[in-house]
């Protein structure tokens, strides 16, 4: 009974990938990542709740929203969202991680609409260029970091904590250790017996999964800043709205070309890139595919019900 392995689930869901409106191919900007059956929601563009029910996640399990910009394909999804929680007499509270005007709209928004709502909205405010930590639990760290749009944008880090060593069933029994010392052992201490020998931790374990981050890079123009903030993330989600020929209008509206999200993963030392917010003028994405494979080798496209597993 000392030795079941539990798989721990970290998934990103995306739930749009669109820029500026909805169209008949993609919704604007949302994400929800899944963490151990946590539900995190990144974005809530127009739509959202629409796409959260089609891929069956649970209104009960969401309790945190992270906002990247003020802009509407990003945000108008969340009063509908919190109003369909409302209805379905969802509990406890929902944090939303938001800029200070962004707070001061959604209030106004919710006392008007949704005075009666049976849970508590806590609004987390979000500084211009702030670095901090805005989540942390038992097994996962979000935080922030600046992006460089138009209007002050932050993107997110999710970093899973480091994870226990994994016991070596045989040695454990030879040893009889005994039940109250295995996640002193898990988590890195050796055993000493009652008559004091010592059995060293790397004689009962092996080594832990690795442990895995997971960066969203919302609307930003390029800029080596980006990467140095996310250096060393396993995933990273970056937004590639159009092609190289649009690059100037691209540094002009404060958005990236997919090979400069490309650039940037690769600056970072990233090991997959996810390439979304995709301009409306696009009937299919392989060309945006095409340009940043040149620069980076492991490159997905987002498009609406796509699961990324990032374990």
């Amino acid at each position: 009974m000392y030795f079941c392995v539990v798989m721990a689930k970290f998934q990103v869901n995306i739930l749009g990938c669109g820029s500026a409106t909805p169209t008949a191919r993609h919704q604007p900007s949302c994400q929800v990542v899944d963490f151990r059956d946590k539900l995190f929601m990144i974005d809530c563009g127009e739509g959202a709740q629409l796409m959260f029910r089609r891929l069956g996640l649970k209104f009960s399990r969401l309790n945190h929203i992270f906002i990247s910009h003020l802009h509407g394909d990003h945000l108008f999804g969340l009063p509908g969202l919190l109003s369909t929680m409302a209805l379905h007499q969802i509990s406890g509270s929902v944090t939303v991680h938001i800029f200070r005007d962004g707070a001061r709209l959604m209030k106004e928004w919710m006392d008007f609409f949704n005075r009666n709502s049976p849970f508590e909205i806590i609004y987390d405010i979000i500084e211009e260029g702030e670095r901090r930590i805005v989540y942390e639990d038992s097994g996962l760290t979000v935080e922030t970091f600046p992006l460089y749009h138009r209007t002050p944008c932050s993107g997110f880090i999710f970093r899973e904590k480091p994870k226990q060593r994994h016991l070596r069933g045989d040695a454990v029994r030879f040893h009889n250790v005994p039940v109250s010392q295995l996640k002193n052992i898990k988590d890195g201490g050796d055993y000493v017996k009652d008559d004091g020998t010592v059995i060293p931790n790397a004689m009962l374990t092996t080594d832990a999964d690795p442990s895995m981050s997971y960066a969203y890079c919302s609307d930003t123009m390029m800029d080596k800043r980006v990467a140095a903030d996310i250096k060393g993330v396993d995933t990273v989600y970056h937004e590639a709205t159009y092609d190289d020929s649009l690059e100037a209008m691209a540094s002009e509206r404060g958005h990236s070309t997919a090979r400069q999200a490309a650039l940037i993963a690769a600056g970072a030392g990233a090991k997959r890139l996810i390439i979304g917010h995709f301009s409306k003028r696009y009937n299919s994405e392989e060309i945006l595919l095409k340009e940043a494979s040149e620069e980076f080798p492991d490159v997905i496209v987002a498009n609406e019900g796509l699961r990324v597993d990032l374990e």
